[in-house]
């Protein structure tokens, strides 16, 4: 039988609130996730895979001029 996580538990572990945590599954910005009738599951895997591709800082110059003109239009 595979460990899911609860909402409450993926918020605490990632330091985010559980309203944030629902809006990223609006926006499907968040890891993702299933749904066992009304109940939100993540997988651990899931959460992980995601953190992994986040992106962090400390990027190159490149990534920085790249961030930058698209900031500024």
């Amino acid at each position: 039988m595979q460990d899911f996580m609860t909402e409450q538990q993926v918020a605490q572990k990632i330091s985010v609130s559980l309203a944030t945590l629902r809006r990223w599954r609006l926006i499907q910005r968040g890891p993702r996730f299933i749904k066992v009738g009304a109940l939100v599951r993540y997988r651990p895997e899931d959460l992980a895979e995601w953190l992994d591709v986040l992106p962090s800082g400390g990027g190159t110059r490149q990534h920085q001029d790249t961030h930058l003109k698209f900031a500024s239009g």
